[in-house]
């Protein structure tokens, strides 16, 4: 569908960019697409998953509780990931 309207120049030049969409139509699209998946999910969210407060709690292990790692500094060793990071042999001209 062909539409003209007034957009500001700056926001569609940051949307493209953010995107990497290849045209301004394909960045708006997007743009669209994601408001869309955004209010569907509220929806769903809003219509409760069919579990009680102390049932969503117990589905997630407490030591992995996001919010204890917030405002921290630092992570504490506990905090990190478990496995040495691997080293891939990654070089620049494959």
């Amino acid at each position: 569908m062909k539409l003209t309207i007034n957009l500001d120049d700056a926001l569609l030049d940051r949307v493209v960019a953010i995107t990497g969409a290849s045209t301004k139509t394909e960045a708006i699209t997007m743009a669209l697409r994601e408001v869309d998946r955004k209010a569907r999910l509220i929806e769903v969210l809003k219509g409760g998953l069919g579990a009680t407060t102390t049932e969503l709690k117990s589905m997630f292990d407490e030591n992995s509780a996001p919010e204890r790692f917030r405002n921290t500094p630092s992570l504490e060793p506990s905090a990190r990931v478990a496995e040495t990071p691997a080293n891939y042999n990654v070089t620049a001209n494959p």
